[in-house]
């Protein structure tokens, strides 16, 4: 295991290095070791010193001595000074704002540096080289010999440089902490996969002597980590499984009547969602699984009828009462947009709907109004729900707060997971004596060695059918030269009585004394110049994340009344808006997305069976940001849309380590399928013959201290 001393415990460290190190993430001797190099500069052929002349980059190797510090005589600046000295001559080292690398660096060590010489005849110098640290040349050997064959280049903050985290490591290093470095990757699987031991790997990334020692280091790490989180999910889902959970007898007739009154015929893929879903009730443990979908394909539909099969069972023992349903959502625009669907499934029978969310409580039926839900109290909807009154609870995080009970909750439905934290939804799913069973639903792409990982403890189906009759979307890439002739399509839609959307990449304009990017459009000024100089005869609205509640749901109701033509809005859209009417999307500065939330975006108009566009409009020229759109118009779905995206452009820019947990050493495994299911199938196998990892205690304190680290935002 790595040691989790504190950095700041190892090194005499200035504010601004403690500001720029916790930044990074870096508070731990093992933070600092798992701070990998970027990239490595290959070395070259080392020059005599005595023969540099200004101008050139050279590499040069010599011994360092003379170091000192001093200040910028006007601007205060730090600045260390040495010399390095070979046989043929010497030249002055100058590093700017490094001041304790005179501390770092031992008098007469031998050192390796590449960097451009500046100054005149006579009085040369190389400004912040690259370093490297050598052992002494061998007596009578070459003068000039081949430099380090590579030289670890590392992301840096301000106050902490490159040189710093290489030194830094270095030191350390040199305590012999290697050797005393406990692996907590079995070796039998080391040796399977021809992976190197953890000193091995740390000295490979940090100091290779070739590419291959640093790709092994990469491959290794990579391997830890998703065999780390394999782990974790696995016992949580063994641990889960353990529990005793609610009996959903299912009412097979009663749930085909229901189905039956859908306004649209199901497709074989929600029906075998349902089937599958309808299984998992039959079992002694409770259902973990993950329904994934494309925008439009019905997830709701399957949430509905499964929803219906677990309210009208019966408490075990009981031939009265009902079995509860909790439904969560990231947004109140969509859990909002939940409470009126379920209204549309449920309204013909004697079902209470519940909604609670941050601003307010609704029920439906309302006693006055039968047809209307109504506004109710907090405290009025919490006793409903405590004495199961309302057996389907709909809701934001206010569902997991401490003051909401159920009677009997044995259903919890949790739309786009990923928006929620692991905590959050253990919170939901755990609060009740009896473990509910779980369905989480993202309608977002995602490439399968991601959702094995990320989602390592659920079961996944896949919802791969769009409706009968729903047209594929016309998606057109929209350069500057096109946009009058975009523009009048768009007028032809809003003709036919259609709306549209106007997606922006900024709320409002930047302030041009502090911002060099100025080409985004912003929702504000876009809506004006489209009343303006566009679209004068119509109603234009705007939607983002800065408005009030109120604000957004007046928005929104005038939009989907059709008071509203067009909604400029940024990508808040993205999820939770629902309006069958609006069949046009234009989205502003599409290269600055991804693909994924390119997809999610035009989704927002295949809500029906009328014709769709979706208008992407770049302000690049830029070969690779072309190529990357044009896959939209190509890509039969988004899950084929996902793996394409991981092709161009890599997990880590899809699929952050920040939202994830994860690391970019990690993330870049997420395009290896091979390494992703042999951790998977690694850790199965040692769960099966260790399922609390007692026979492997680095094992079991490496995962608890990985599933502390893991999150999802």
């Amino acid at each position: 295991m790595l040691p989790r001393d504190l950095v700041l415990s190892c090194f005499r460290l200035t504010q601004v290095q403690e500001r720029a190190l916790r930044k990074l993430g870096i508070a731990t001797i093992a933070d600092l070791f798992r701070h990998f190099p970027s990239r490595y500069e290959e070395g070259s052929r080392t020059e005599p010193i005595g023969e540099l002349a200004p101008g050139e980059e050279v590499t040069v190797y010599g011994t360092l001595s003379n170091l000192s510090i001093r200040k910028a005589f006007r601007s205060k600046v730090p600045i260390a000074e040495a010399i390095l000295r070979d046989s043929t001559g010497s030249i002055k080292i100058i590093w700017f704002n490094q001041p304790y690398l005179a501390k770092m660096l031992p008098e007469g060590v031998s050192l390796s540096m590449r960097g451009r010489v500046s100054g005149k005849e006579g009085r040369l110098y190389i400004s912040n080289p690259q370093t490297a640290e050598m052992a002494p040349r061998s007596p009578g050997g070459p003068l000039f010999e081949e430099g380090p064959a590579l030289l670890p280049i590392y992301p840096e903050s301000r106050g902490v440089t490159s040189l710093w985290f290489y030194y830094a490591i270095q030191k350390i290093f040199k305590t012999g902490i290697l050797e005393k470095l406990d692996d907590p990757i079995p070796p039998e699987i080391l040796k399977r996969y021809n992976l190197p031991s953890l000193p091995t790997a740390l000295i490979f990334a940090h100091t290779p002597r070739k590419s291959s020692d640093a790709l092994a280091a990469r491959k290794r790490f990579a391997f830890e980590e998703v065999f780390l989180i394999q782990l974790g999910k696995q016992q949580a889902r063994r641990s889960y499984d353990e529990k005793p959970t609610f009996t959903i007898v299912v009412n097979t007739a009663g749930l085909e009547k229901f189905i039956g009154r859908f306004p649209f015929m199901p497709t074989a893929a929600q029906t075998h969602a349902i089937e599958t879903i309808l299984k998992d009730f039959e079992k002694s443990h409770a259902m973990s699984r993950l329904l994934e979908g494309d925008v439009g394909s019905g997830k709701t539909a399957v949430a509905a009828a499964t929803a219906y099969a677990t309210i009208v069972s019966r408490p075990k023992g009981q031939d009265f009462g009902n079995l509860q349903v909790a439904y969560m959502a990231p947004t109140e625009i969509l859990a909002k947009q939940h409470f009126e669907s379920f209204i549309r499934y449920f309204e013909y029978l004697p079902v209470n709907i519940g909604l609670i969310t941050g601003s307010g409580c609704k029920k439906f039926p309302s006693k006055v109004s039968p047809n209307k839900a109504t506004d109710i109290s907090r405290a009025q909807l919490l006793k409903w729900v405590a004495n199961g009154e309302i057996p389907i609870l709909i809701g934001t995080h206010a569902l997991i707060q401490k003051s909401v009970r159920f009677k009997h909750l044995a259903y919890v439905i949790i739309d786009e997971q990923h928006r929620f934290g692991t905590a959050q939804r253990s919170a939901l799913a755990k609060k009740e004596h009896l473990l509910p069973h779980l369905l989480s639903m993202t309608a977002t792409p995602i490439p399968r060695t991601l959702a094995l990982t990320i989602y390592g403890d659920l079961d996944l189906t896949l919802l791969d059918e769009m409706p009968h009759g729903r047209k594929s979307i016309i998606t057109e890439i929209v350069g500057s030269q096109g946009r009058a002739q975009m523009y009048e399509k768009i007028r032809e839609e809003l003709r036919k009585g259609r709306q549209a959307y106007v997606i922006c990449p900024r709320i409002d304009e930047p302030d041009p004394t502090k911002e060099l990017a100025l080409l985004a459009k912003s929702v504000k000024a876009e809506a004006a110049r489209l009343k303006k100089e566009v679209f004068p005869e119509y109603e234009i609205g705007i939607l983002h994340s800065k408005l009030t509640t109120k604000e957004k749901d007046r928005i929104m109701a005038e939009f989907a009344s059709g008071k509203i033509q067009i909604l400029t809005a940024t990508s808040v859209v993205e999820v939770g808006v629902n309006v069958p009417n609006a069949t046009v999307i234009l989205i502003e500065g599409a290269e600055r997305f991804g693909l994924s939330q390119l997809h999610q975006l035009r989704g927002r108009v295949i809500r029906s069976n009328h014709q769709a566009f979706c208008f992407a409009l770049a302000e690049t020229k830029g070969k690779t940001s072309l190529e990357r759109l044009k896959a939209l118009q190509t890509a039969k779905n988004g899950f084929e849309l996902a793996e394409l995206d991981l092709k161009l452009r890599g997990a880590g820019q899809l699929w952050g380590g920040r939202q994830w947990g994860i690391s970019d050493v990690a993330m870049e495994a997420m395009q290896n399928l091979k390494m992703v299911e042999a951790a998977r199938t690694e850790a199965r196998n040692l769960l099966n013959e260790d399922p609390k990892l007692l026979k492997h205690p680095n094992l079991r304190e490496a995962v608890a201290s990985r599933s502390e680290e893991l999150h999802f935002e």
